[in-house]
């Protein structure tokens, strides 16, 4: 098992990842995830223990799914994200809250994300919950999952990005 970095070390990684979704660099995105990891968004209202085996989810992508959702968000054919909206990601309130039996240490943090398209804005918030994990000396998601903390999506109507 790994010794736990510095927080600093954990609030830079999530910060970089909300500047690569916010850039749009879905590929650099990606390479953050170590192999075989899972990205879920369970449904708003859902509570945080809800589970993607039997409850409904926004989003409940393993390795080969996350890697098909870039894909396809890349492409002009992806009709949801072209053009692209513009997207800008807050993250606050990130604790490291130790390591798992597996070695994985867990982050949480809070977040907003904006999203602005077709001379509309909407808004997402939450909290992410990641498991991370080093690999060649760098940092890796092997599990995040995004919580909304909104009653419903009626504003939004759906979730097309990444929060």
């Amino acid at each position: 098992m790994s010794p736990l970095r510095p927080r600093a070390d954990y609030e830079d990684f999530l910060y970089h990842e909300a500047a690569l979704l916010d850039a749009w660099q879905l590929e650099q995105w990606l390479g953050l995830f170590a192999e075989g990891a899972r990205y879920e968004v369970p449904t708003a209202g859902n509570n945080e223990q809800a589970n993607s085996d039997h409850d409904l989810f926004y989003i409940a992508d393993d390795w080969f799914r996350l890697k098909h959702r870039v894909a396809r968000l890349m492409k002009k054919s992806g009709h949801s994200e072209y053009p692209r909206s513009n997207g800008l990601r807050l993250i606050s309130n990130v604790r490291v809250l130790g390591q798992d039996d597996n070695g994985d240490t867990r982050v949480t943090s809070a977040f907003i994300t904006y999203r602005s398209i077709n001379d509309q804005t909407q808004n997402y918030f939450g909290h992410h919950h990641y498991r991370l994990i080093e690999v060649d000396g760098a940092l890796r998601i092997r599990y995040k999952r995004s919580c909304l903390a909104m009653s419903s999506l009626r504003a939004q109507g759906r979730i097309s990005i990444i929060v």
